[in-house]
């Protein structure tokens, strides 16, 4: 009998490869910490020179926020990661997308101010609370689970203020002010949903392996700890700039 053997090595690496594209993500995002979340560049320089409408421009920064944004990223990551319905994948991110487009409207319209330090402390814990539970630490410690679904859209009303300290950052001109940042709102959305599209793709594929549900625990792991790592870091900076 013929064995095709390398059949069976594509078989072996297929495992390896998408749970080390899952890691990967993870792994990547976490070491992009100590990196500044924030409009930077040329992007910083046209935010405070507009004045005006500019549908265009503010959808492509509000896109291109979300996809380099790791911290919301990483959240979102711990929320579909035992999503296996593209149906509970929609239910989830609306929760989260509205919770986040009532704070960064409030935030930048109605001048909401918050200490962005303290607020991306907060992020960074719901990254904690959200690879906890998929651990099953809430059930096993305390005996019951939260609501997901009412932490998802509390945790996506602190992103939306996150979104709202960045644009804060900058004077915005008042004219065209609320057509720009609703259109910066559209393209957050843009950009998670493409964001959340290439992750739910490795996650379906990785899924069809039997190394998924046995590095679940690593990945969760990982993400739990990068988390932490970005609470410590918010609340470093948050001391730092109050104290000395």
């Amino acid at each position: 009998m013929l064995v095709d053997k390398s059949a069976n090595r594509a078989n072996i690496r297929r495992p390896v490869f998408f749970q080390r594209c899952a890691v990967g993500v993870v792994s990547a995002c976490a070491t992009s910490l100590a990196l500044a979340h924030s409009i930077e560049g040329g992007d910083a320089s046209f935010v405070a020179s507009i004045n005006g409408p500019a549908i265009g421009p503010f959808i492509y920064l509000g896109a291109k926020h979300m996809v380099t944004g790791y911290d919301h990223l990483l959240f979102l990551v711990g929320v579909i990661f035992f999503l296996y319905r593209p149906v509970d994948v929609i239910k989830y991110v609306t929760l989260f997308a509205v919770g986040h487009s009532i704070t960064l409207l409030a935030g930048v319209l109605g001048g909401l101010q918050v200490n962005a330090y303290l607020i991306d402390a907060i992020i960074g814990l719901s990254i904690v609370y959200k690879a906890f539970e998929n651990l099953g630490g809430f059930e096993r410690l305390l005996g019951f689970t939260l609501d997901t679904r009412l932490a998802v859209f509390v945790f996506g009303l602190f992103h939306g203020l996150g979104l709202a300290t960045k644009l804060q950052e900058f004077s915005l001109s008042d004219n065209g002010l609320v057509t720009n940042i609703i259109s910066f709102n559209m393209g957050v959305e843009i950009g998670q949903i493409l964001a959340l599209s290439g992750v739910f793709i490795v996650l379906t594929l990785w899924r069809t392996t039997g190394s998924y549900l046995r590095h679940a625990f690593a990945t969760n792991t990982v993400l739990m700890a990068s988390g932490m790592l970005l609470t410590f870091y918010q609340l470093s900076g948050y001391f730092l700039t109050s104290y000395l």
